[in-house]
């Protein structure tokens, strides 16, 4: 396995990914599939990693900003996707704990994430890796017309932020 950069080039199967997390209905409010130029105006220039096993993107995860206002400046909403091929064999772990390390070695003292209430598997891996249920959003949207529930995690950084 070997880590690599989201960029331009491996943008489309970032999107294919994508297109597998959007099959599920339980993986995003979106409904559109993403443009480079959308989602590279959309993320943080840093974390953006993907992971790939014989040339083939298994998973990635990145950020984005949750707040414009430099009092949010390290705090980044994460997005994590694994190929269905790919689920269940430790590919999102590896993904969000290198994900962590490379927050905090860009100043990000909290990573947060916005999860469907019935997303079991991605609720386990966000506790796994060290987030913590920290709010509930009864209803907080509708997906393909029906009201959502989401459950609200975060990981808080030991190593920064701690003053």
């Amino acid at each position: 396995m070997e880590t690599k950069t989201i960029t331009k080039d491996n943008f489309p199967e970032l999107v294919e990914i994508y297109r597998q997390g959007l099959a599920t209905n339980i993986a995003t409010f979106q409904n559109d599939l993403p443009v480079w130029q959308d989602w590279d105006k959309g993320h943080l220039d840093f974390c953006r990693i993907s992971i790939y096993e014989n040339n083939e993107m298994l998973g990635w995860t990145a950020l984005s900003p949750v707040s414009s206002r430099c009092v949010y400046s390290g705090v980044a909403e994460v997005s994590v996707y694994v190929a269905t091929i790919a689920r269940g064999k430790g590919i999102g772990e590896m993904l969000l704990n290198e994900l962590i390390k490379e927050s905090e070695l860009n100043e990000i003292w909290t990573l947060q994430s916005g999860i469907f209430a019935e997303n079991i598997d991605s609720l386990k891996l966000h506790e796994k890796c060290g987030f913590r249920i920290v709010g509930y959003r009864e209803k907080i949207g509708k997906k393909n017309g029906v009201w959502k529930d989401n459950i609200l995690m975060e990981y808080r950084s030991k190593i920064v932020g701690i003053d």
